[in-house]
């Protein structure tokens, strides 16, 4: 009963006229993320504003309050108890199978039907709460007296929800060391965050992400014949970047991928060292095809 009476009070300060008006009107329409922007090494900036947290390499979503949603806004069909445990005020983070394992996640969070057992292998990171009218700080500080308030419930969820955990930037240094170091350990990279400043729609200065490699996506538009082993499949995709310009990538896939290539239409993210002096990608190679983004 104490637990109920917490959960009531917690929800009464956090949740304001317009949280609530969100949470009413966000299934008619999808929500617009703040986006990262691409980070510079020793790009000027002032370093202790920002903290630091781990690039998880899993799928983004969006818990409205009382719906679950990609973030075009397509329902998410999650289990009961997964949902059950997550705050009454609009919160985002990751969908999360560990590193490495973004195919896994992408097969259970697109089922219709949810798998129960293959539920349990994700963990919800939390990473901000898009209404709250503050800064990112106390955005998350919101989050964590949530979480804090519903240690029996987190329990009984086998503790999937948690707050991704954030630490100083400092100094760019000190951004390339956390880099090196995470980045050794299998991590995608890491996201630096502006702890001053409001929530902002839409790609901003004040999220970036850092990479050793870089990420980007592109259109298929066609496929090159595949030759030797790989003879009756697919060779290389033919993509075009947003700027129009085309190229070919013939590296990532798996046999199966070659068997059954991403569709002409369809958007695949690849990754990439730099640019040629003609701006088209080096070294791209295929990562995946997020079928939430299509």
């Amino acid at each position: 009963m104490k637990q109920g009476v917490s959960i009531n009070v917690l929800s009464a300060a956090l949740l304001s006229a317009s949280h609530v008006h969100a949470v009413e009107t966000v299934s008619e329409q999808s929500y617009l993320p703040l986006l990262a922007m691409d980070y510079e090494q020793n790009e000027t900036r002032n370093w202790s504003q920002f903290v630091y947290s781990e690039k998880l390499d899993g799928i983004r979503a969006y818990w409205t309050g009382e719906r679950l949603v990609t973030r075009k806004g397509n329902e998410i069909h999650a289990p009961q108890w997964f949902v059950e445990v997550l705050p009454p005020f609009p919160v985002e983070g990751e969908l999360w199978a560990g590193r490495g394992k973004f195919e896994h996640t992408l097969s259970v969070v697109m089922d219709d039907t949810p798998n129960e057992l293959e539920w349990k292998t994700l963990r919800f990171m939390l990473f901000d709460a898009p209404n709250h009218q503050g800064n990112f700080s106390q955005r998350t500080q919101a989050i964590e007296q949530y979480l804090n308030a519903v240690p029996a419930l987190l329990e009984k969820a086998h503790g999937h929800v948690a707050l991704i955990p954030h630490f100083p930037a400092i100094s760019d240094a000190n951004i390339q060391a956390a880099l090196s170091n995470l980045h050794a350990q299998g991590a995608e990279g890491i996201m630096l965050r502006n702890a001053d400043e409001i929530y902002i729609q839409g790609r901003d200065v004040s999220l970036l992400k850092v990479k050793i490699a870089q990420d980007a996506e592109a259109e298929v538009i066609g496929y090159v014949e595949g030759k030797g082993k790989y003879t009756n499949m697919m060779g290389a995709i033919i993509v075009r970047m947003a700027n129009g310009k085309t190229f070919k990538i013939g590296s990532g896939f798996s046999d199966k991928q070659r068997e059954t290539p991403p569709s002409v239409g369809s958007k695949v993210t690849y990754r990439y060292n730099g640019y040629t002096k003609y701006g088209i990608p080096k070294f791209a190679r295929f990562v995946r095809i997020d079928k939430t983004k299509q």
